[in-house]
């Protein structure tokens, strides 16, 4: 490939992270059908990959993908003598003025459609990533823990009963946000959390989707400033933003928590996190965000990795299970208890997860049953476990360090 095809491509890429979302839902505007606009979408970036090498990348690709996404939608209503059949089926009310005119985000619009009560919640967030974030039916899968084919399934049905419901294209007035706005948060924080970790990739972090997360629910938080699951979720996704840029060493390998270069936390972020989060607090009772936010500032305030307030950080997991009870939040609490009282302990309280099925391809299960190992000198298990979280991971930072851990402890058999 040529110096320009390869900038195209790069260019085309960049473009698909940044502009998805609004190409995708102002297309969607004028074809009031999600599976058509997708398609359409589709095209105007397939389109972009043979005609920016001839004429050159826009300057605002963007603007170049909507457009051109638009033209061919409106192309295909017209031939197929279509435009009056399809526009019951995604509703919008053009003469009812609501919250998204003064914001003026067609992801909002987009994110608030996807999280209609009449779709089940795991089907939101699925359609939501796929459509909001143009995350890939794997990806979406990973992110769920489910089979592919399962997840292509659910987000097929999901489409279509957004056509059926004729569920409308618009933020909800301020009478149904309130009802609305949790699901709406589980989906910019799943979000948030895909793009943390990239589940594949040669990227450890994707920005466009850590930094798309933050903008919405910067976005919700201006729309019920008063909501404290709103205001707990915007400061948990600021702590733990500040830590991103120490994460990966200048030569690409992860740093782990106790590795990283605190002075290089981005403080102002912090500060806001931690002033959001006191906001959040003063409303009883605290919700899931509010506790998340509140282990995530521990390990901000910490001055250092030693210093970290384990016992508080146990305490806090242990009140998150109670309010959010999840495979994840008692993996997670085993790492505090392996680190607040050693290896042994972090390794009994993992044991029981072993058998839960929706850990069965997380493959940070296994990596963290391998540190426990590896930190007790069980050589030959803590290969087996180091063998089976590599089989599970596909991000390309994270196999480099899980390959290193694998050689290091193979060296002690």
């Amino acid at each position: 490939m040529s110096d320009t095809g390869d900038a195209v491509v790069a260019a085309v890429a960049e473009a698909y992270r940044r502009d998805w979302a609004v190409v995708l839902s102002t297309t969607a505007q004028l074809t009031r059908d999600l599976d058509l606009a997708e398609e359409h979408t589709q095209d105007a970036y397939a389109q972009a990959l043979q005609t920016w090498e001839a004429t050159g990348i826009p300057d605002r690709p963007g603007a170049w993908l909507t457009t051109t996404a638009r033209n061919r939608a409106l192309d295909a209503l017209r031939r197929d003598s279509v435009f009056r059949r399809r526009m019951p089926l995604l509703v919008t009310d053009e003469t009812t003025r609501g919250p998204e005119d003064a914001l003026d985000d067609d992801r909002l619009r987009l994110i608030f459609t996807c999280t209609h009560p009449a779709l089940s919640t795991d089907a939101q967030v699925a359609l939501t990533l796929r459509l909001v974030c143009g995350l890939s039916t794997p990806e979406v899968a990973r992110a769920f823990l489910v089979p592919p084919a399962t997840m292509a399934a659910r987000i097929t049905r999901a489409k279509k009963k957004i056509a059926a419901a004729r569920i409308p294209y618009r933020v909800p007035g301020p009478d149904q946000l309130d009802e609305r706005v949790s699901a709406v948060l589980e989906v910019v924080h799943l979000i948030f959390t895909t793009g943390h970790t990239a589940p594949f990739g040669a990227d450890l972090v994707r920005r466009d989707l850590t930094d798309g997360a933050i903008g919405l629910a910067r976005l919700l938080h201006l729309l019920m400033p008063t909501n404290a699951e709103t205001t707990a979720l915007l400061a948990l996704l600021l702590l733990n933003a500040a830590r991103q840029d120490t994460r990966e060493a200048d030569d690409g390998r992860l740093l782990l928590l106790s590795e990283q270069d605190r002075t290089r936390w981005d403080r102002r972020l912090i500060a806001e996190g931690q002033s959001l989060l006191t906001e959040a607090l003063l409303r009883r009772p605290p919700t899931r965000y509010a506790l998340q936010a509140a282990i995530s500032a521990l390990h901000a305030e910490a001055p250092s990795w030693a210093d970290t307030d384990w016992e508080e950080i146990v305490s806090l997991y242990d009140l998150l299970l109670q309010l959010w009870p999840s495979p994840v939040v008692e993996l997670n609490r085993a790492v505090a208890i392996g680190m607040r009282d050693g290896p042994r302990a972090g390794l009994d309280a993992l044991t029981p997860l072993l058998a839960d099925p929706a850990l069965a391809t997380y493959h940070y299960l296994s990596a963290t049953r391998a540190d426990f190992l590896r930190r007790l000198e069980h050589w030959p298990q803590a290969v087996t476990a180091y063998r089976e979280a590599l089989a599970l991971t596909d991000n390309e930072v994270e196999r480099t360090f899980l390959t290193e851990r694998l050689s290091e402890v193979e060296r002690n058999l």
